[in-house]
C-alpha cells in the first residue's frame, strides 16, 4: 500500500458509498486507477466489505454492551469457539493485558442482557468478567 491507497481508504471510511468519479477526482487520479486500486485492496484482502453503520440511537429496541472476558489458563480457542456461536455476541477480539478478549454484546432489553450475562459466564473456561453498557457513541 502506499500513500493513495492509504487516502482512498480513508475516504471510503468517511463515506463507502463515495463514488469511483468522486474518489478519482479527490485523488486527483484517473477513475480507472481508482477502479484497479479498489479491485487490487479487495484481492489483498486489504478491503474486506463495505457495509452500513447505524447510530445506535435509530435501533431503540436494541442494547450494546461491552464485556470484557478473562480466561483460565489456556482455554481461549474453547472460550473464543463459545463466544463466536452465541448470537448475542456481534464482535469478539482479541487483547493483552488484564483482559483476553473483549466482546461486542446486543440484546433486546435489559432481562435479556441480564440472561445473555448469565449464559457467557457459564462458559467453561471463563475466569471472570467485567461488562459496561454501551450508553452513548459519539462516533
Amino acid at each position: 500500500m502506499d500513500h493513495i491507497d492509504t487516502k482512498l481508504i480513508a475516504l471510503l471510511r468517511a463515506d463507502a458509498r463515495t463514488s469511483v468519479a468522486t474518489l478519482a477526482v479527490r485523488l486527483g487520479i484517473a477513475r480507472g486507477t481508482v477502479r484497479s486500486r479498489l479491485q487490487k485492496l479487495e484481492a489483498e484482502q486489504i478491503i474486506v466489505g463495505y457495509t452500513v453503520l447505524l447510530r445506535p440511537e435509530s435501533e431503540p429496541d436494541s442494547m450494546r454492551a461491552w464485556m470484557a472476558v478473562q480466561v483460565d489458563g489456556n482455554r481461549t480457542n474453547e472460550v473464543v469457539a463459545s463466544l463466536l456461536g452465541d448470537p448475542a455476541a456481534v464482535a469478539l477480539h482479541d487483547t493483552n493485558g488484564r483482559w483476553d478478549l473483549l466482546a461486542e454484546l446486543r440484546a433486546a432489553s435489559p432481562a435479556e442482557l441480564s440472561q445473555v450475562l448469565e449464559r457467557i459466564r457459564l462458559i467453561k473456561g471463563i475466569r471472570h468478567t467485567e461488562t459496561s453498557i454501551l450508553l452513548k457513541s459519539f462516533r
